[in-house]
């Protein structure tokens, strides 16, 4: 069995402010899940102090990086040539996120080493060719999956969801 893979990488916050607030943002592949990555962000930002992470199909950032994609809970796409953007949607508010696209695919490609096809998931965004369909996978059940709350107008910060 494979180990984990984990990259870390730098997020943008977009607000409409016009200073963006940058963020250590870390992806995770697990081996055992080929057709999910996890986006994970810092305990920092959360108000409860743990870590926030979001589940979805690795289909649904690799097709993200070539064209808009996504209709739940994360959206993903193309922000010109070298950044990607990925949009949260929770009950609490929308957060988004800006990344460069290389470390994304750099990532991806990574994931592809370890577990070459996913059950089918194409690597098309990866080599500049047009992509797949992509499906987007729910957050895992019981995960700290977070809920981005926007606080104030401009204002978007990370937080876990309330429980009823």
């Amino acid at each position: 069995m494979s180990s984990p893979i984990e990259e870390r990488v730098r997020g943008r916050v977009v607000t409409d402010d016009p200073l963006y607030r940058v963020i250590p943002v870390a992806l995770r592949f697990l081996p055992d899940e080929p057709l999910a990555v996890r986006i994970v962000f810092p305990a920092g930002i959360s108000p409860e102090g743990t870590e926030n992470e979001w589940v979805l199909a690795r289909t649904l950032l690799e097709t993200g990086l070539q064209a808009p994609t996504g209709t739940g809970d994360v959206r993903v796409w193309p922000c010109g040539r070298v950044q990607a953007v990925v949009e949260f949607h929770s009950p609490d508010g929308v957060a988004v996120v800006q990344f460069d696209s290389s470390a994304l695919r750099r990532f991806l490609r990574r994931t592809y080493a370890v577990s070459p096809t996913g059950a089918g998931a194409p690597r098309s965004a990866l080599r500049a060719g047009a992509a797949g369909p992509a499906t987007q996978g729910p957050t895992a059940p019981g995960a700290a999956a977070p809920a981005p709350q926007t606080k104030g107008p401009g204002r978007t910060a990370m937080v876990r969801p309330g429980r009823p």
